[in-house]
């Protein structure tokens, strides 16, 4: 019997309790149920409003606990802590007096798990790097596990996962604070103040991340960000072999930029990759995610494997995503740009030239002033529709930077009409972006949805 098989084989007959009745804990309630572990599942939301969840919960055989004391109400063997769990909570500290085990599905897949591990952490960019490097894998014909805080959970997928392949991994700092055991390379992008509504303060939240290296051997890497002092004063703790990428400086191992060329230095022995601006999602950031992830793979994949990835990767759906070229003009998807920061600091901070970007949704009551300015720089033509057009389009025009027809500024109705507008009002060279700067129209339910009709539209033209 394998360590997987004699742990599931422990849990028969078990009482097994998931905290949050959300898409990531359903596939393991249904796991769990299926190799005989007594289920429940607890949720703060009400059977009306979980919906489908609770259905879904309930034919797999779960007892529901809900409302607001829910976490009160528990009698169980294992608990399964959610990320979104804070891991000091009162009543999970209750619990573990009481001699229940308190743990995560991460915390579970990484004892089980019997292929390597590489995993990324970071207050930005994780997604973009930890898909970089699954990307990377996959072109070299490995077979990759892509999960964690990325969307998925693994462990449901366990009994499936061989020697020879590679878990790739996005972790919090929610799902790091309970680890114990630290991936075989661990990636640290970058570290800024980040969750501080939840963490008890900046401490405890860079601790938690550190656990990502601090229970490394000595067979292991560490990826460290060398531009960012909180990420690069990790490097202490490192017990296996240490990779530093950076933007601005050479490094002894790992990646660099040096004009515009991507170099490795493998221990001093420097190799020219490429130049960065052959990589195809735009952004200096970006060029940050490939130095980590190139720093990730290094001796596993080799650099025509590298070279042909960043040429050819479109970028994570949603984020800066690349549509497609049509009639000389590119269209790039970021649907996930639901505020007028994550517009700012997104799509408008990518481009060195001016763009056309579709912008407006569904009013959160959110200022848009700060915006105003940044539009004025870097758009050329503003494509308005939703409920926050005439915030967005006041914004612009009490700006001190405006003036008359800069940018240019177009209403519509719907994204149909917004697409319609780009084409004709588009020359051969230009960007254009959907970065609405709210939150989904009423017309969507999410970011996603949103962004899979603007890429119908942009697909269907001809």
């Amino acid at each position: 019997m394998n360590k997987t098989e004699s742990f599931f084989d422990s849990i028969k007959g078990k009482k097994v309790c998931f905290v949050g009745i959300g898409t990531s804990n359903l596939p393991l309630i249904e796991l769990f149920a299926e190799k005989g572990a007594v289920v429940s599942a607890c949720d703060r939301q009400s059977y009306e409003s979980l919906g489908e969840n609770a259905k879904r919960a309930e034919n797999a055989g779960a007892k529901l606990i809900l409302g607001d004391d829910y976490l009160n109400e528990i009698d169980t063997d294992i608990l399964f802590r959610s990320p979104g769990t804070p891991f000091f909570k009162p009543e999970l500290e209750k619990l573990k007096e009481k001699g229940v085990i308190v743990t995560s599905e991460m915390e579970v897949f990484f004892d089980l798990c019997p292929c390597k591990i590489i995993a990324v952490t970071g207050s930005d960019g994780k997604t973009t790097t930890t898909t970089i490097i699954s990307e990377f894998l996959k072109a070299a014909g490995k077979t990759v596990h892509l999960g964690g805080n990325i969307g998925k959970p693994l462990l449901p997928e366990i009994e499936s996962i061989s020697p020879d392949d590679y878990a790739v991994v996005e972790l919090s700092s929610f799902q790091l604070i309970s680890m114990r055991k630290s991936p075989d390379i661990a990636v640290v992008t970058n570290l800024a103040p980040n969750h501080l509504d939840v963490h008890k303060d900046m401490e405890e939240y860079v601790e938690s991340k550190k656990n990502i290296i601090l229970h490394q051997n000595a067979f292991s890497r560490a990826v460290i960000n060398l531009d960012n002092d909180i990420a690069n004063s990790f490097s202490n703790d490192v017990r296996g072999r240490l990779a530093k990428f950076s933007r601005k400086s050479s490094v002894y191992n790992g990646a660099y930029t040096e004009g515009d060329m991507i170099i490795y230095s493998d221990y001093g022995k420097n190799i020219e990759i490429m130049s960065y601006k052959d990589i195809k999602i735009p952004g200096m950031h970006n060029v940050e995610n490939y130095l980590a992830a190139i720093s990730a793979v290094w001796g596993i994949v080799d650099v025509n494997t590298i070279v042909n990835v960043a040429k050819s990767f479109g970028g994570v759906e949603h984020r800066a995503e690349f549509v497609r070229e049509y009639k000389g003009v590119e269209y790039y998807n970021d649907s996930i740009a639901s505020s007028p920061t994550r517009t700012a600091m997104g799509t408008l901070s990518l481009y060195d030239e001016k763009i056309i970007i579709i912008a407006g949704g569904y009013d959160k009551h959110i200022p848009y002033e700060p915006l105003g300015p940044v539009i004025c720089d870097k758009v050329k033509l503003l494509i308005l529709m939703g409920d926050t057009a005439a915030k967005i389009e006041e914004a612009v025009k009490n700006s001190p930077n405006y003036s008359e027809n800069n940018p240019r500024i177009i209403n519509v109705n719907n994204m149909e009409e917004a697409v319609k507008t780009a084409v004709l009002n588009a020359s051969e060279g230009d960007k254009v972006s959907l970065s609405p700067a709210s939150a989904s129209f009423g017309l969507y339910k999410n970011f996603v949805e949103r962004g899979n009709h603007f890429k119908e539209i942009v697909n269907n033209l001809k």
